[in-house]
């Protein structure tokens, strides 16, 4: 759990980390090398929960050895099957990772919203629904290390 007050914005007490794959934690299907490894890291204070269409197939073996959960969405309105994977979850618990159109409702949706921008680009979309934009997904993971530095982005 990480539990945090952000003055003029809310307390934050997060329980769930849910990401993206492709364009997130992923290129062209390919794991970020170093990735697994922060992943796991994190898994000690947050459910690790990757949620994907799986475009390239290649998931599951990139994750094998995950201290977490994969989710393969079935083929349909990836957006919205996202956002209530965050619900069921628990919304006011969860921090959610993403760069494309279809993650925008899981990042209105979570308690924190963070978009990535990265090799595959982040869609417009994307951005207005976050609560925070970071250059890359290892800069998001680094916040959640270092929960002090989300206060002095989103406070008021």
């Amino acid at each position: 759990m990480i539990d945090i007050e952000i003055p003029g914005f809310r307390l934050l007490q997060l329980a769930h980390l849910v990401l993206d794959y492709n364009g997130t934690l992923a290129v062209n299907g390919d794991l970020i090398e170093g990735m697994k490894s922060r992943l796991n890291a994190l898994a000690g204070s947050l459910g690790i929960h990757v949620v994907t269409a799986d475009t390239f197939g290649k998931a599951a073996r990139a994750l094998d050895g995950l201290d977490g959960r994969l989710v393969i969405l079935p083929p349909g309105n990836q957006a919205a099957a996202k956002a209530d994977y965050v619900r069921q979850l628990g919304e006011q618990a969860t921090v959610a990772i993403g760069n494309g159109r279809n993650d925008r409702l899981m990042l209105e949706q979570a308690a924190l919203g963070i978009a990535v921008l990265g090799e595959e680009g982040t869609a417009a979309a994307a951005i207005l629904a976050a609560d925070l934009v970071v250059r890359d997904v290892f800069s998001a993971l680094e916040l959640l290390r270092n929960p002090r530095r989300l206060v002095a982005t989103l406070r008021s």
